[in-house]
C-alpha cells in the first residue's frame, strides 16, 4: 500500500507541481479576463455559440454517461467487491458524521443551495416538457419537484464521486499513482501519459472546468448577499458591497483550505450541516408541514415513475432552449466537476468500504438533497400557489437571487430566517471554495497534502476572478458558467473509461484483500 510516500510518475515534480498544469490553468484565467477586457461582447458571443453547439450535439452523450455511471455504480454496490476498503486502512480516518458532512457540503454547495428555492418554483410556473399539467396549479407541484430532483438527484451525485473515486483510490493508494485526473486514463494509455505533457493537458482541462464552475457560485453569492443586505437593511447593492463580500468569503475559504481537511474544511462543513438541519427543522415544523409531506411523497414518486422520461429527453422531444439551459447545462456542470470531486471523495474516504462510498455519494446525499429542495423550493411553491409571493416574472428572467430572498422572507421568522439562509448559502459556497482550492492544489502538485501556498494561490485566484468579472458585469460570470458546458466535452472523455475501470478496480482491491477470487484484468497493472 502507498498513501503518504511520493511515488509514481510525478513524484519528482516538487511541492509546487507540474508547470504544464499550472501554466495552462493559470494561463486560462489570465486569458479569459484579458480577452473579456478587450472585447467583452466577442468573448460572450463566441462562448454562447460554443455553448449552444455543445448542448445540441453532445447533450444526449452527457445524459447517457450519467445514466450508465449511476446504474453501473449501483450494480457494483451490491457486488462482493463492494466490501473492499479504500486506502488500506481498517478504520476510517474520519467519523461517519464528519465524512458525510464534508461530502454533503462540498458536492451540494456548488449550486444546489443557490437553486433550491428558485428552481422548483420555476418548474411550477413553467411546466417542464416531461409533464403536461397546467402551470401554477396544484397538479403542477409534483412535476415541478420531480424535475428539480432529476437535475440534483441520483445521476448528478453519482458522476461526482462513485466509479471515478474507486479508480483513483485503487491506483493511488494501492499502486502509488498521484491523485490527478490523468490517473483515470492510466489503465488505458499507460506510463507515457503520466510522464508526458499530454497528462498535464488532461489535468489542466479538468482544473479549468472546476475553476469555471466554482467562480460562478462565488460571484453569484456576492450578488445574492448584496441584494439581501440591500432589501433587509437598505445597504448599497453595488460593486463596493459585492467586493467586501468577496473579500470576507475568500478569507473564510482560503483559511479553511490552508488548514486542511482535518481542521478548517471539516469544521466549516460540520457547522454548516448543523445550521442546515436547524433551518430545515424550523421550516418543516413552523411552515406548511402537511404540504411539505404530501409534496415530497408525490414529487419523489413522480421522480421515480418519470425517471427515464426526464433523463432521456432530448431537444427532439423538448424545446431546445429548455434542454440547453436546464438538463444539459446541469449535467455538463456536474461532469466538469467530476474528476476533482472524485479526487476529493477518494481523499476523505480512506478506511471506508466501496459500498459505503457509493451509497453515501450516489444514494444518501441525493435523497438529502431532495428533502432540502422540498423544504426551500416547496415553501416557494406553497407561497406562490397561495398568492403570498409572486416570482413568475423574476424567474422567467432567471433572477434566482431574488427568488431565494423572497422565499426566505416569507418563511416563519421573516428577517431572521432570511439572514440565516444567507449565512447558510455563504458558508455552503465557502465549503465548495475550500474543497476545490484543496483539490486543485492536489492536482497541480500530485501530493495528498499539497503545499499551503498552492492552496492559497488557487483560493485567492478564484475570488479575484469573480471580483474582476463582477466589475465587468455579472453577465460575464454567466458567460463563464456557459463555458463549463464546453469544457465538459474533454472532461467527459476523462470520465468515460471509469464505466469499466471502476468495477475492475473494485474487484482488484477485493482480491488483494482476500474478499473475492473473481478474475479481472486491469490494463497495465
Amino acid at each position: 500500500m502507498n498513501s503518504s510516500k511520493e511515488t509514481g510518475p510525478d513524484a519528482g515534480l516538487g511541492k509546487f507541481g507540474d508547470p504544464v498544469v499550472l501554466g495552462l490553468s493559470g494561463g486560462f484565467v489570465v486569458l479569459f479576463v484579458v480577452l473579456s477586457l478587450i472585447d467583452i461582447e466577442g468573448v460572450a458571443g463566441a462562448i454562447s455559440v460554443g455553448f449552444a453547439w455543445t448542448a445540441a450535439v453532445m447533450g444526449s452523450y452527457f445524459q447517457l454517461l450519467l445514466l450508465l455511471t449511476f446504474f453501473i455504480a449501483m450494480g457494483l454496490a451490491v457486488s462482493p467487491a463492494a466490501s473492499a476498503k479504500v486506502g488500506g486502512l481498517d478504520t476510517p480516518e474520519l467519523s461517519t458524521f464528519k465524512w458525510l458532512s464534508i461530502i454533503m457540503c462540498t458536492l451540494l454547495a456548488g449550486g444546489g443551495v443557490f437553486f433550491a428555492a428558485g428552481e422548483p418554483v420555476y418548474h411550477f410556473v413553467v411546466t417542464p416538457p416531461a409533464f403536461d399539467s397546467e402551470a401554477g396549479t396544484v397538479e403542477a407541484v409534483a412535476g415541478a419537484l420531480a424535475q428539480s430532483f432529476m437535475h440534483w438527484g441520483f445521476l448528478a451525485w453519482a458522476v461526482l464521486g462513485s466509479l471515478t473515486a474507486i479508480v483513483l483510490a485503487y491506483w493511488h493508494y494501492d499502486r502509488g499513482l498521484p491523485l490527478q485526473p490523468r490517473t483515470l486514463l492510466y489503465p488505458v494509455l499507460g506510463e507515457r501519459l503520466m510522464r508526458s505533457w499530454v497528462g498535464g493537458v488532461v489535468d489542466a482541462c479538468c482544473v479549468i472546468a472546476v475553476v469555471a464552475g466554482t467562480v460562478g457560485p462565488i460571484g453569484f453569492l456576492a450578488t445574492q448577499v448584496s441584494f439581501g443586505l440591500h432589501e433587509l437593511f437598505g445597504l448599497s447593492a453595488g460593486y463596493a458591497t459585492q467586493l467586501i463580500i468577496l473579500v470576507v468569503l475568500g478569507a473564510l475559504y482560503v483559511t479553511s483550505a490552508a488548514t486542511g481537511i482535518h481542521r478548517g474544511i471539516q469544521l466549516l462543513s460540520r457547522f454548516n450541516v448543523f445550521l442546515a438541519l436547524a433551518i430545515a427543522a424550523v421550516i418543516f415544523i413552523f411552515g406548511p408541514t402537511l404540504f411539505f409531506t404530501n409534496a415530497y411523497l408525490q414529487g419523489f414518486g413522480k421522480y421515480i415513475s418519470s425517471f427515464f422520461a426526464m433523463a432521456t429527453m432530448t431537444s427532439e422531444t423538448a424545446p431546445g432552449w429548455w434542454m440547453q439551459w436546464w438538463t444539459v447545462f446541469f449535467f455538463a456542470w456536474f461532469i466538469g466537476y467530476g474528476p476533482l470531486m472524485a479526487i476529493f471523495v477518494a481523499r476523505i474516504s480512506r478506511g471506508r468500504t466501496i459500498r459505503q462510498m457509493i451509497l453515501a455519494v450516489a444514494v444518501m446525499a441525493p435523497i438529502a438533497t431532495t428533502v432540502w429542495f422540498t423544504l426551500l423550493g416547496g415553501a416557494g411553491i406553497h407561497y406562490q400557489l397561495t398568492g403570498a409571493i409572486d416570482l413568475a416574472e423574476a424567474l422567467n428572467n432567471f433572477q434566482f437571487d431574488v427568488a431565494t430572498l423572497t422565499v426566505a422572507q416569507a418563511l416563519p421568522g421573516g428577517m431572521l430566517m432570511a439572514l440565516a439562509i444567507l449565512l447558510l448559502t455563504t458558508i455552503f459556497v465557502a465549503t465548495t471554495g475550500d474543497s476545490m482550492s484543496y483539490a486543485i492544489a492536489v492536482v497541480c502538485t500530485g501530493h495528498d497534502e499539497p503545499h499551503t501556498a498552492v492552496r492559497i494561490f488557487w483560493g485567492i485566484t478564484m475570488s479575484l476572478m469573480a471580483a474582476i468579472l463582477l466589475y465587468m458585469g455579472s453577465g460575464q460570470i454567466g458567460v463563464l458558467q456557459q463555458f463549463i458546458v464546453i469544457t465538459a466535452i474533454p472532461v467527459s472523455l476523462v470520465l468515460l473509461p471509469s464505466l469499466w475501470l471502476g468495477p475492475q478496480a473494485a474487484y482488484a482491491m477485493a482480491r488483494e484483500q482476500g474478499l473475492t477470487t473473481r478474475k479481472k484484468v486491469i490494463v497495465n497493472e
